[in-house]
């Protein structure tokens, strides 16, 4: 079973080409957007994924266009490579400690698209990106890749550690809903 998908957007504000592999793989991110280069590529690796990402976007602008049109790649990506979701454990969780913040996510790869968020007040920029962009990628992702999304902020002051904590847990709790536990699809009605 091939669990990989390649995404290609061209907009007038973005260029994207994505490509996700559910099993493992080369990681290399270049989105023009530093601090979200760096929370992609920690959220494959302690995802287990193999994503590639090179975005060429209007930064000039503000970062906005880009980090939207990822969240809609990334969430394409992962909608196409688990084709009909056949054999997926289908949920996952994670409570993770980052430093002195403790996130709690949970998910359901359910058929519909969800998105609850309580991560209370964050700093509005971590170097020069704006924090209020973590819920548009987030937003964008769920909406393509039609899932149950819970995160929430239980502890924590360091705006960077909580979204930090946000991308490792979502990370994590992904692997476990899309590992393979067996062969049906996960769901009484049939399908996802």
């Amino acid at each position: 079973m091939t669990r990989q998908a390649e995404i290609q957007r061209k907009t007038a504000e973005t260029d994207i080409a994505l490509t996700l592999s559910l099993d493992g793989g080369e990681v290399n991110i270049s989105t023009g957007i530093g601090f979200l280069d760096h929370m992609l590529t920690l959220f494959a690796r302690h995802g287990g994924f193999g994503l590639t990402v090179r975005c060429d976007g209007d930064v000039q602008v503000d970062d906005h266009h880009s980090a939207e049109d990822i969240g809609i790649c990334l969430g394409q990506a992962f909608d196409r490579a688990l084709g009909d979701r056949r054999g997926i454990a289908r949920y996952g969780s994670m409570l993770l400690p980052m430093d002195e913040a403790l996130i709690l996510c949970a998910l359901d790869i359910s058929g519909r698209s969800m998105l609850c968020t309580e991560l209370g007040a964050l700093n509005p920029k971590v170097g020069s990106f704006d924090t209020e962009l973590v819920e548009e990628f987030l937003l964008a992702f769920t909406r393509h890749f039609p899932i149950t999304l819970h995160l929430r902020r239980l502890a924590g002051s360091n705006t960077h550690h909580i979204i930090e904590g946000c991308f490792k847990a979502l990370a994590r709790a992904l692997g476990q809903a899309v590992a393979v536990v067996g062969d049906e699809i996960p769901s009484t009605k049939g399908v996802l």
